[in-house]
């Protein structure tokens, strides 16, 4: 069941992809742990065109980029942040992007498949932020972002 404030309209779904060009990937993975789901699906999207920030205190870099603490370290312009984490982790999150100042938070928060906080969602659709929930990017991407 979705929300009123989440994106699910498969056209809105593709044009986010088409104009991602720099995700954050909030609990993206390093190698040695590349059976995973947070590194397989960020190393898909790099594939087809989008940089691929991560964000994890755990690693200091993967697929060949710095990886910074919090999103509130990263130096450059991120249009979405893709989150590999629990539901109940969903709201602190929210938080430090909301904290961002306002021409440095993302256009999309999109939460991966198994993954919904309608709280979370309604709190960054209320300052302006599209929310995607219980979706994979990698799978729209995939779909949307041939490569040629």
């Amino acid at each position: 069941m979705s929300s009123a404030v989440e994106i699910t309209d498969e056209a809105q779904l593709a044009a986010i992809v088409r104009e991602a060009r720099t995700v954050a990937v909030f609990g993206m993975v390093d190698e040695s742990r590349s059976d995973r789901p947070a590194y397989r699906i960020p190393e898909m999207m790099q594939d087809v065109g989008i940089r691929v920030i991560p964000v994890n205190p755990t690693i200091t870099s993967s697929l060949g980029e710095v990886a910074h603490p919090d999103l509130a370290s990263v130096p450059m312009a991120f249009d979405v942040v893709d989150v590999f984490q629990r539901s109940e982790k969903i709201g602190p999150i929210a938080d430090a992007i909301l904290a961002l100042p306002a021409e440095r938070r993302p256009r999309v928060v999109w939460l991966q498949t198994g993954i919904r906080n309608d709280e979370a969602a309604a709190r960054l659709a209320g300052a302006g932020i599209r929310v995607v929930q219980d979706r994979c990017m990698g799978v729209y991407a995939a779909r949307y972002r041939k490569t040629s």
